[in-house]
C-alpha cells in the first residue's frame, strides 16, 4: 500500500502539464497590435511606392519598350526595330554635340555650384547677426520661377545691348558675343543654373554643419588647430553623406538641364549652330519637334545610363577625398588617446 501510494504520488506531479511549457493563447486585440506592429511601417511608406509606380515606374519601362520600336502615333503602336534607335541617335553628329555642351555646361556649373555654396554654407555657419535673414536670401532665388530666371539673365547676356556687355564697354573692353561663341554661352547658361541652384545647396551643406558636435571644434581650437584646419579635419569629413547627396542629385540636375538653355534664345532650339544645344533639349527637338517617339525614348535611356555612369564616378571620387564619415576619425583618434594615457 504505501509503495503503491508513493508511486502515485510521484507520478502525479510529472503527468500535470507544466502551465509555462503550454502555448498561450493570444487574444485578438493582441494579436491585433502584433499585426500593427508589423505591417504599419510598410502601410506608412506604401503611399509614396504606389504613386511612383504609377507615375515614376510605369513610364520608365514603357519608355524602354517604345526605344525599341518605330513608333506610329495615328495608330499609337510600334513596329519592333531592335537597337536601330539607338544606333541612329549615336550616329548623328546633333548628338555629339548636344554631348559637349552638356558636360560643357555641367563642370561649369556644378563645380563652381559646389564650392561656393560650400563657401556660403560655412558663413552662415557662424555667429552672425540676423542669421535667419541671411538664410532666406539665399534662397529666394531657388523660388524664382526658372522661366523668369532664364529671360532676365538672356537679356542680360545680350550681344548688343545687354546689361554686362554694357558694363564691360563703359570699362574699355570688347563685348563678349554671348550667342555666337559656344564657350560664352555655356558661361551664360550656367550662371543662370549657379544664381538659382547655389542658395539651396548651401542650406543643405549649412544643415550638416549644424549637426556637428561644437565639442570637436572647442578640443581643435585648445590644440591649436586654426579655422581651415578644423574644416578640413572636421567640418569637411562630418559632411561626407551630405556631400555625396548633394554631389549626386548636382550631377542629376546638370545634366537633365533643360528650361535655362531652352529659354536663351527666341528661338529655343539651343542655337543656329547648337552652340548650347543639350542632350535633353535634342530629345525634346526629336520628341516634340520631328514627333519621333521612338529616337526620344532611346535618347532618353542613353541620357540615363550616362547619369547612372557619372553619378557612380562622383560617388566613388568623394568616397575616396573625404574618409571619414560624421566625426568617427576624430572621435576614433580621441577613444585612442585617452587608452594610451590609460596605459
Amino acid at each position: 500500500m504505501t509503495t503503491t501510494a508513493t508511486r502515485t504520488t510521484a507520478s502525479g506531479p510529472a503527468n500535470r502539464p507544466d502551465p509555462e511549457r503550454q502555448p498561450r493563447v493570444l487574444s485578438f486585440s493582441h494579436r491585433l497590435s502584433r499585426w500593427d506592429l508589423k505591417v504599419s511601417p510598410y502601410l506608412y511608406i506604401s503611399p509614396f511606392f504606389i504613386l511612383f509606380a504609377i507615375v515614376g515606374l510605369f513610364p520608365i519601362v514603357y519608355t524602354a519598350v517604345i526605344s525599341f520600336q518605330e513608333w506610329d502615333l495615328v495608330r499609337n503602336s510600334g513596329t519592333f526595330v531592335g537597337f536601330d534607335q539607338y544606333i541612329w541617335i549615336l550616329s548623328q553628329a546633333d548628338f555629339w554635340i548636344a554631348l559637349r555642351n552638356t558636360f560643357s555646361i555641367f563642370l561649369l556649373s556644378s563645380v563652381p555650384q559646389l564650392i561656393l555654396a560650400m563657401f556660403i554654407a560655412a558663413m552662415l555657419d557662424k555667429n552672425i547677426r540676423s542669421k535667419t535673414f541671411w538664410r532666406m536670401s539665399v534662397l529666394l532665388p531657388y523660388v524664382m520661377a526658372p522661366v523668369a530666371v532664364a529671360l532676365i539673365f538672356s537679356n542680360m547676356f545680350g550681344d548688343n545691348h545687354g546689361l554686362v556687355n554694357n558694363i564691360l564697354t563703359s570699362i574699355g573692353l570688347e563685348p563678349i558675343q554671348w550667342h555666337k561663341d559656344p564657350f560664352w554661352s555655356h558661361v551664360a547658361i550656367a550662371t543662370m543654373v549657379n544664381f538659382r541652384w547655389t542658395g539651396y545647396n548651401a542650406l543643405i551643406l549649412l544643415a550638416a554643419m549644424q549637426a556637428v558636435p561644437r565639442e570637436y571644434y572647442e578640443a581643435a581650437t585648445v590644440d591649436g588647430a586654426n579655422a581651415f584646419r578644423q574644416f578640413w579635419s572636421i567640418t569637411l569629413p562630418s559632411l561626407k553623406p551630405t556631400l555625396i547627396f548633394v554631389i549626386i542629385t548636382s550631377t542629376i540636375g546638370g545634366l537633365q538641364i533643360f528650361d535655362e538653355p531652352r529659354m536663351y534664345d527666341q528661338t529655343g532650339r539651343g542655337g543656329a549652330a547648337g552652340q548650347w544645344l543639350t542632350i535633353t533639349l535634342y530629345l525634346y527637338n526629336i520628341g516634340w519637334g520631328e514627333f519621333n517617339f521612338g529616337r526620344a525614348a532611346a535618347l532618353a535611356w542613353i541620357l540615363f545610363i550616362i547619369i547612372l555612369a557619372i553619378g557612380l564616378i562622383n560617388l566613388a571620387i568623394t568616397r575616396a577625398l573625404v574618409r571619414d564619415e560624421g566625426g568617427r576619425g576624430v572621435l576614433q583618434r580621441g577613444r585612442r588617446g585617452r587608452k594610451g594615457a590609460q596605459r
